[in-house]
């Protein structure tokens, strides 16, 4: 990678995003910048000052607000930092929208998508071309973003899909889901199943258009699943917390990834678990988790 990097974490106000931010700080070098981003400038701007301030910290951490749903402000930003810097070297999309299990799926459909998949496809969109040599443009996903977690009939829509394509699917899922048609159409009632497997699917896309260039030059596009992580957002949807991470746990592995000095031809475009690649068309249909939400 550059001498002097530049990284991006969206979402990173708490939880994981948070936790990786303190961990690039960390790892990598005095001359390089983190960039922390959220909605609210308040959390930002106390976010990237603890994160700055903390023992560990070597490399600079600023707070950039950005609203991951406004897809003009992720392109202003991207060419911001290309205008700025000559592009970046680290972007981890991490945006995600609190859902608790008695909410009605549907009526908070809109924002969950906006959040986890407009703002998944704006990031891929607006800083891939950004991305230099050597980066790493990772969207955290989860295991639930395997093919197989959709019924059959389902999979081509995302299967070898392209970029817009995938984009196209989501907006069809998204239009089921206000007309009321979602069961007949195959999709299920939990938004979390078919919101990864598009994440992983637009991931996909990107990374089929790029392998080649991307792999002689020693960068990487993937999807990553940090496990079961225990935050505000994931607690209320289990009931046994045993095997949960902290976050600061749960980014190691994603650190890893980041910061390897190589890249496994293995991992690219691929869903990456613990540094390992989940097979894409692995996976059941929730059935269990549907009978237990809120239409």
């Amino acid at each position: 990678m550059n001498a002097s990097r530049i990284a991006l974490v969206t979402g990173a106000n708490q939880g994981l995003g948070r936790a990786l931010v303190e961990g690039l700080a960390a790892r990598m070098n005095r001359d390089d910048l983190v960039l922390l981003t959220g909605r609210s400038r308040q959390r930002v701007t106390d976010a990237a000052h603890e994160a700055a301030q903390a023992p560990s910290a070597r490399a600079r951490v600023e707070g950039e607000v950005l609203d991951v749903t406004d897809t003009d402000a992720v392109a202003r930003l991207a060419d911001d930092l290309r205008a700025r810097h000559g592009g970046v070297d680290i972007v981890v999309s991490n945006a995600v929208a609190r859902l608790l299990p008695g909410e009605s799926q549907a009526e908070r459909a809109d924002e969950f998508i906006d959040v986890s998949n407009t703002a998944t496809h704006a990031v891929l969109r607006s800083f891939g071309p950004v991305l230099r040599p050597g980066g790493r443009l990772l969207v955290v996903a989860s295991s639930l973003g395997t093919l197989g977690h959709l019924t059959p009939r389902l999979h081509h829509l995302f299967d070898g899909a392209s970029l817009d394509q995938v984009e196209y699917a989501v907006e069809s899922w998204r239009s089921a889901i206000h007309h009321q048609t979602t069961a007949e159409e195959g999709w299920p009632l939990w938004l979390n199943v078919p919101s990864k497997v598009a994440q992983v699917a637009a991931v996909r896309a990107v990374a089929a258009d790029r392998r080649d260039r991307d792999l002689a030059t020693g960068t990487l596009v993937a999807a990553v699943c940090p496990g079961m992580v225990d935050t505000p957002t994931s607690r209320p949807w289990f009931d046994d917390y045993s095997q949960a991470q902290s976050p600061t746990q749960a980014a190691e592995a994603v650190l890893d990834l980041i910061l390897a000095e190589h890249v496994d031809p293995a991992l690219y475009g691929e869903l990456v678990r613990f540094g390992q690649a989940l097979d894409w068309y692995s996976g059941t249909p929730p059935t269990e988790q549907d009978r237990l939400l809120t239409p």
